[in-house]
């Protein structure tokens, strides 16, 4: 059974940090490519971060870019996102995505965890 649980949400002040770490179980951890989005109320769901395999490169939407970071552990089949300098319009759902493509599509989500900027 494959699980994507994510953990680090909450209430942050604008201009401060939060760091979201995502634990994956149930998938060969290094063959997915993993990704953060998030949705605002009203909202799409965006892309935020992603990152291909091990060490593999890294890919930002441009509202976050030199903001946030993202991060993964092969050994501890873990992603992590890094978030400084938030801004109220950071609020939003966090999700934790893992992808491949090999033939088949596979295509795992996590239950989302709320992350509000706010003053």
């Amino acid at each position: 059974q494959v699980q994507l649980v994510e953990s680090g949400g909450g209430l942050v002040q604008p201009g401060g940090s939060l760091r979201l770490s995502c634990l994956t179980s149930g998938i060969t951890f290094s063959r997915y490519a993993l990704n953060w989005y998030r949705q605002a109320p009203g909202k799409e769901r965006e892309l935020v971060a992603g990152i291909r395999g091990p060490g593999g490169s890294t890919n930002y939407a441009d509202s976050v870019k030199g903001r946030f970071t993202i991060s993964r552990d092969n050994v501890k089949n873990t992603v992590d996102l890094q978030m400084n300098s938030l801004k109220p319009e950071d609020t939003a759902v966090y999700y934790c995505n893992a992808f491949k493509r090999d033939g088949a599509q596979w295509n795992y989500w996590g239950q989302g965890t709320q992350v509000t900027v706010s003053s």
